[in-house]
């Protein structure tokens, strides 16, 4: 009887360790893609860093044909997110109070997966750690290095 005791009471911890452990993966996930770079996730509005994105009404032009790859971007993330869980490591707060960070899914971070997709840019004035991915993205004329485009930063500055 003693060891059947101490059998339960093992059974016991072992479940309640590894309820505790999951107990953030069963709470269910709110998220909505606003942009390429931009997710609203459990009500908080989270930025990536690193990377820009075209805007959503910013259009690119491939062999005359306008593509709207605003639009484009937001679709890629909508897409690469699927059902998936969505993490995020905080890197603080911007200007307009909006969360930065770094979002994965499967371990994959989004926005090296937008660069390397051509459909984000690696934002060198705030980070270096996209440019091999852009350099990637570029030298293989993936995405918007196939069009013609103006970078998101100067899109913002003349519209």
């Amino acid at each position: 009887m003693y060891l059947n005791k101490r059998k339960a009471i093992f059974l016991i911890s072992i479940l309640s360790l590894v309820f505790l452990l999951t107990i953030n993966d069963i709470k269910s996930q709110e998220l909505k893609v606003i942009d390429g770079d931009t997710i609203h996730l459990n009500d908080e509005k989270i930025r990536f860093t690193g990377i820009d994105t075209p805007e959503l009404k910013q259009t690119c032009i491939k062999e005359g044909v306008i593509n709207q790859c605003g639009l484009t971007a937001k679709k890629i993330l909508i897409e690469k997110i699927g059902n998936s869980k969505v993490k995020c490591i905080s890197e603080g707060k911007d200007q307009y109070k909006r969360i930065l960070a770094e979002c994965f899914v499967d371990s994959e971070s989004l926005s090296s997966y937008l660069v390397r997709r051509g459909y984000a840019f690696a934002y060198k004035k705030y980070s270096k750690k996209f440019i091999k991915d852009e350099d990637y993205a570029r030298t293989k004329k993936i995405g918007m290095w196939a069009m013609e485009f103006d970078y998101p930063w100067d899109y913002r500055r003349n519209n």
